[in-house]
């Protein structure tokens, strides 16, 4: 079982950064590929960008690329989304899961933390 908590999120104004971290339980935080979702108000929740579990691979959605960094730490056993030049239409709950096998269904979701963009 992991438990995943992210913080973070807040209000920004366009053009701003802010870096999302969630922090996760258990020993094999590790052997997890991580990725951050966001869902924002009247529509589905999307794909932001993935780290698989040795940290050397990552992918964007193409909203992410150039702006947004997804890290890990094993050792603090959290993922990071640093979001820079946020826009607008950044505005929503961002989540984090954790996947145990690539190709297949995340595994576990954390509660989810709002960040809201102003123009």
């Amino acid at each position: 079982q992991v438990q995943l908590v992210e913080s973070g999120g807040g209000l920004v104004q366009a053009g701003g950064s802010l870096r999302l971290s969630c922090a996760a339980s258990g020993r094999t935080f590790s052997t997890y590929a991580m990725g951050w979702f966001r869902q924002a108000p009247g529509k589905e929740r999307e794909f932001v960008a993935r780290i698989n579990w040795t940290g050397y691979s990552t992918i964007y959605a193409d909203s992410a690329k150039g702006r947004f960094t997804i890290s890990r730490d094993d050792a603090k056993n959290t993922v990071y989304l640093q979001m820079n030049s946020l826009k607008p239409e950044d505005t929503a709950v961002y989540y984090c899961a954790a996947q145990r096998r690539q190709g297949a269904l995340y595994d576990y979701w954390g509660q989810g933390t709002q960040v809201t963009v102003s123009s």
